[in-house]
């Protein structure tokens, strides 16, 4: 081979590699933006209904709660919080959602992976408040039943790996399946350790529905207009933040930005933070 047939091999294969990285590079960024598209399409439905169930006086099936029973480890006072993570960390991510929302799916199976890295380099703590804003919205049972449970699994020290497993298996969200406990017992089974008597009595007998309720109520009284509502440090960041929108890369840059000169946390995780 010529000397410069060689060096135009070279050139082709380094044009070839470049391309496939360009390449690699674009569809990264549309499944980002594929993500991103779906979850403010879904979210700004959500607000316009959100909006009207709040301002009809509609009733969902919360409002026959009794008691309120905070689950093990909970914060938040008027808005009660489910806290994961290691309690020291600088800075607070702080996610208010519905089991039943197509978009806190999205959003959630998206970031989780980056959320649980942060949490676990002490970098974060999360704040998950639960809502009902589907029930609400649609009629049913299934966001307070599925919260309720959550609550359960924080009570066993398994928030985190149930609060995932109803997403990854979130139904459709006209299938209102997590009202049925059954349903949300047969999913605690992907959490070793968890399908207790103890887990099944707390879902039968709606231990925690008064406090999903006050969370809610807290979502309702707030300047919110839908799930996901994400913020970090108390700053909005879902979809967007200011003229950035989310992103792995952009959530990781946000944090690290306003962790600059602050140490990592050490703590303990806090109790139903899942085993990094």
């Amino acid at each position: 081979m010529s000397e410069k047939n060689s060096g135009g091999t070279q050139s082709a294969r380094e044009r070839l590699q470049q391309q496939r990285q360009r390449d690699k590079a674009r569809e990264k960024q549309r499944r980002v933006l594929i993500v991103s598209a779906a979850v403010v399409g879904v979210l700004g439905l959500a607000a316009v209904v959100g909006v009207i169930a709040a301002n009809s006086g509609g009733k969902d099936s919360s409002d026959k709660a009794g008691p309120v029973v905070a689950p093990t480890g909970a914060i938040g006072g008027d808005k009660p919080a489910i806290p994961q993570g290691r309690p020291d960390a600088p800075s607070t991510l702080a996610i208010w959602e519905d089991f039943r929302c197509p978009a806190c799916a999205q959003f959630e199976n998206f970031f989780r992976d980056t959320i649980h890295e942060l949490e676990a380099s002490g970098a974060v703590k999360a704040e998950y408040h639960l809502a009902t804003l589907i029930d609400g919205n649609m009629g049913g049972s299934g966001s307070l039943r599925a919260a309720n449970a959550a609550a359960c699994a924080q009570d066993a020290g398994k928030f985190t790996q149930y609060h995932d497993v109803l997403y990854i298996n979130q139904p459709q969200e006209t299938d209102d399946a997590y009202a049925k406990n059954d349903k949300l017992i047969e999913l605690a089974a992907k959490v070793p350790g968890l399908d207790t008597p103890a887990f099944r009595t707390c879902v039968e007998d709606g231990t925690h529905d008064a406090w999903v309720k006050k969370s809610n109520d807290a979502f309702k009284a707030s300047e919110f207009t839908g799930t996901p509502s994400v913020l970090l440090n108390g700053e909005s960041i879902f979809p967007s933040k200011g003229n950035e929108q989310i992103s792995v890369e952009n959530l990781k840059k946000w944090v690290a930005e306003a962790n600059k000169g602050k140490k990592a946390g050490t703590a303990s995780p806090a109790a139903g933070s899942a085993a990094r």
